[in-house]
């Protein structure tokens, strides 16, 4: 049975770790336009040398855009800092509809060559970061009318290429949507989903610039918006029905009646067949 969408998100509030640029900049920006309100947990408080945005920007755009914005400085890694932002939100908003785990670390490098700090920051930013947040905020969520939590992770593919590709990274990647697939189980009483979502091409942002390919990688990806599209239907399915689902962005979008993704393409006019597949599918 297909779950029915219903609404919009004006008036609803998200809760996002990170979310300064890249993806999760561009779900906020789409919830903004329904007039949503979004917080923002991000360390960006000031401009990275190489990176764009921070989370004051960000703010400022989601409320061109036309929501309400609450930007909040913290790390996921930091329980303190978690609770903060729940509490924050919750003044500010009166509730948490929604929460998306997109603080994400990415490095794909092999075993042997990995810094033993970077194997704990992925796995404390993506696993435990991911589970923390969620548990901190289910709470609230328990209390409204439609609440959500997206993981922005990929579906548990157990094909040794990619067990033995990056292990470390796909440790940390499928350990966010365990936790996601297993609070899913556990909240579902509460009426609460908590789904998974990844996209079947590279999206061009920082981490694809940085850590998969740089500019000739870029320019065969899709643009941020085509997650961020994906993400506003899953928000607007019923929680209770809607949840547990390893979902593709694509997918997500062909069921919403979409069937032309070309104006997300990078590189307007790059054929979808020359576009470049995201790992783990």
């Amino acid at each position: 049975m297909t779950a029915e969408k219903t609404g919009t998100l004006a008036g609803k509030t998200i809760l996002m770790s990170g979310g300064s640029r890249g993806i999760g900049l561009a779900i906020a920006l789409r919830a903004a336009r329904d007039g949503a309100n979004v917080a923002l947990m991000a360390k960006t408080d000031t401009p990275h040398p190489k990176l764009e945005g921070t989370v004051h920007t960000a703010a400022e755009q989601i409320q061109a855009a036309g929501g309400n914005a609450l930007p909040i400085v913290g790390d996921v890694r930091n329980d303190d800092d978690i609770t903060e932002a729940v509490m924050k939100t919750q003044g500010e908003f009166g509730g948490i509809d929604i929460v998306v785990n997109n603080a994400s670390v990415i490095d794909l490098s092999p075993s042997l060559d990995l810094a033993a700090k970077k194997y704990d920051l992925m796995q404390d930013v993506n696993v435990r970061g991911t589970f923390m947040l969620s548990r901190a905020a289910a709470p609230m969520l328990k209390d409204v009318e439609n609440p959500h939590i997206l993981s922005l992770s990929p579906p548990l593919n157990l094909d040794p290429k990619w067990l033995g590709a990056h292990t470390a990274y796909t440790m940390a990647k499928y350990g966010m949507s365990m936790a996601t697939l297993g609070m899913a189980v556990e909240f579902a009483k509460h009426g609460i989903a908590a789904n998974t979502l990844w996209p079947a091409t590279t999206i061009a942002t920082a981490a694809v610039q940085f850590a998969l390919g740089g500019d000739a990688m870029m320019k065969v990806s899709r643009t941020p918006e085509i997650y961020a599209d994906a993400a506003y239907e899953v928000f607007l399915k019923p929680s209770r029905e809607y949840t547990g689902r390893s979902l593709i962005v694509e997918d997500v979008l062909t069921d919403a009646g979409v069937t032309d993704f070309s104006s997300y393409a990078a590189v307007p006019g790059t054929p979808d067949d020359k576009l470049f597949p995201d790992i783990f599918l």
